[in-house]
């Protein structure tokens, strides 16, 4: 302790010598409620980068602050932004699991100047809404377009798309319809359902009735996607020849196996599976495991949260002692790139989101447990929304 205080008091006495001060990265996302599955998450993939890297970086200590929105709460994540940004003395704004809490933080993002780091909420224009927001994680036509291109070349002519009723559902559908049509497909109905608590069965019922070749679904991971494939079984969809297809958030890794059965043989088109065959991901596996060994497996929100600290640590590292300035911090962000446990990823200077190869996956059974099991890569790809 006194070689400590001798240290700062030397640091505070001779000239040119500057205290490494820390840096507070506020992680804004609901850790309670409906979707408090992708605020643990986060946390896991906090630890997990933590775990392998360490708490400093560059002499500087990284603090971590969590705080709860218990959302999707826009107004509570607005509120909490400025908290952090004002009185908070963080350097850095972080998390967003939703979209609609993104979008409500993004103008405090620029009238505090603070770099905004996205590591799961998904809707194509959340990155236009601040030039200081920067994402690791995905939009959903990344995912969404590849899988209308893939349907289209498997047979599937005809398909009824069921999407969640908000930003991405808007985003997911659109980009599928226009990769499936322009294939030779027919989008013969499309179906919204409600963000919060959702009845599915009417729905999926109507999909039946609509005798597609194949159904469409985007629904928010978790609670969701367990009930929509729940009331796809019970519906028997699969019994009358109706596939099911979609993005990786239904297949989601953290709940796979609480799909059951009603999941095996479903195409899904993602950015990460904890099946991925990789070194970086093998490391991140057994990091979660040592860090967070109840959580069960890790997901793609936890995959976006470890990049995330990723750029920021390399943004710490690049940058100057002293206060994070957003601008010089948004020049260095954009020029990103890493090895992640999903792959090779980097950021879009232009739209400061990320470019990355997503996969055609098919759920099966090893053991006793499910996994999205990859068979096909689509490389390098950037946000298609951006083109629309």
């Amino acid at each position: 302790m006194k070689r400590a205080a001798a240290a700062v008091l030397l640091a505070m006495l001779l000239p040119g010598v500057a205290l490494a001060q820390p840096v507070r990265i506020g992680v804004i996302a609901p850790f309670s409620g409906a979707f408090a599955d992708y605020g643990q998450q986060f946390d896991v993939g906090i630890k997990a980068f933590q775990k392998i890297h360490g708490d400093t970086v560059a002499g500087r200590k990284v603090e971590v602050v969590l705080r709860d929105t218990g959302g999707p709460s826009p107004e509570i994540a607005k509120r909490l932004a400025q908290e952090l940004a004002v009185r908070g003395n963080v350097d850095i704004l972080a998390g967003f699991g939703l979209t609609p809490e993104a979008l409500a933080v993004a103008d405090v993002a620029t009238q505090a100047k603070k770099p905004m780091v996205i590591f799961n909420a998904a809707t194509s224009i959340i990155t236009t809404r601040s030039p200081y927001i920067v994402r690791t994680s995905m939009t959903l036509p990344q995912v969404s377009a590849p899988l209308g291109t893939w349907a289209a070349r498997n047979g599937i002519k005809r398909v009824v798309t069921l999407v969640a009723d908000y930003g991405p559902g808007s985003d997911a559908e659109a980009a599928f319809r226009k990769t499936f049509t322009a294939g030779g497909g027919a989008v013969v109905e499309s179906l919204r359902t409600p963000l919060q608590n959702p009845d599915f069965g009417p729905f999926v019922q109507r999909v039946k009735d609509a005798k597609p070749d194949a159904v469409f679904i985007f629904v928010p991971s978790g609670e969701q996607s367990i009930a929509v494939m729940k009331a796809y079984r019970e519906r028997g969809l699969a019994q009358v020849g109706i596939k099911a297809i979609g993005t990786g958030d239904v297949t989601d890794d953290h709940v796979l196996d609480a799909l059951g059965e009603a999941a095996l043989g479903m195409i899904t088109t993602g950015h990460y599976s904890a099946a991925h065959d990789s070194p970086e991901n093998k490391a991140f596996l057994q990091a979660v495991a040592e860090v967070a060994p109840r959580s069960g497996r890790p997901n793609f929100m936890a995959v976006g949260a470890y990049d995330g600290m990723a750029a920021i640590y390399e943004l710490i590292r690049r940058s100057p002692p002293g206060p994070i300035d957003a601008d010089a911090a948004m020049a260095i962000l954009k020029t990103f790139k890493a090895t992640s446990p999903r792959g090779p990823i980097a950021i879009d200077p232009d739209t400061r989101d990320i470019v990355q190869d997503i996969y055609v996956r098919r759920v099966e059974k090893r053991g006793s447990d499910l996994w999205n099991v990859e068979f096909d890569r689509i490389e390098r790809v950037k946000d298609p929304g951006k083109e629309r």
